[in-house]
């Protein structure tokens, strides 16, 4: 990405970049944190090693195999604000409850949503190596979000650009909520 990192002055941001399985949180979240001068950090990491086992073997997670997952997601975004701190998650934060206890541990989180075809998503899923996670479980996930709402105020991107392109769209869009 050719986006230079901020470099006015601007409270530190606090945001999670959520999706399904393949729609590129990673990859954007590390690229927005870079532009921001934040930290960042992969949601997928913090899985306790029973939920890495269940969805290696194809099993989807429920709400339950998550509740602790998300709690811990939460605690790092609410300690980075007390510490006056930006950061970058990645994380599905499929469900809007889910959504919600993240912003109740850290008022004023910000969404961002990366979202694309199912043919898309199934396609980068079949490409990607090295991850737990398989394509197979692509349709519980599909079937689990809930698309955020108004009220959520999220940003919304379409993934089918590149992921430098998908990655500067999301960061002007950020930039344009910090003057308004």
């Amino acid at each position: 990405m050719t986006t230079p990192a901020v470099t006015t002055h601007q409270p530190p941001r606090h945001l999670v970049v959520m999706g399904v399985s393949g729609c590129g949180k990673s990859s954007v979240g590390r690229q927005l944190a870079q532009a921001l001068g934040h930290a960042f950090i992969e949601g997928d990491e913090l899985h306790p090693p029973a939920n890495v086992a269940k969805m290696a073997a194809g099993t989807p997670l429920t709400d339950a195999d998550r509740a602790g997952w998300l709690a811990e997601i939460g605690r790092r975004l609410g300690q980075a604000r007390a510490d006056g701190v930006g950061l970058v998650v990645s994380c599905s934060a499929l469900k809007r409850s889910y959504r919600d206890g993240l912003r109740a541990a850290c008022p004023g989180l910000q969404l961002v949503h990366l979202h694309g075809s199912a043919d898309l998503l199934r396609s980068r899923l079949r490409a990607r190596s090295g991850h737990y996670m398989p394509a197979s479980l692509l349709d519980s996930q599909l079937a689990t979000l809930e698309t955020p709402a108004a009220d959520e105020a999220a940003i919304i991107i379409d993934i089918t650009p590149s992921t430098d392109q998908v990655a500067a769209a999301a960061l002007a869009q950020l930039r344009a909520t910090a003057t308004h």
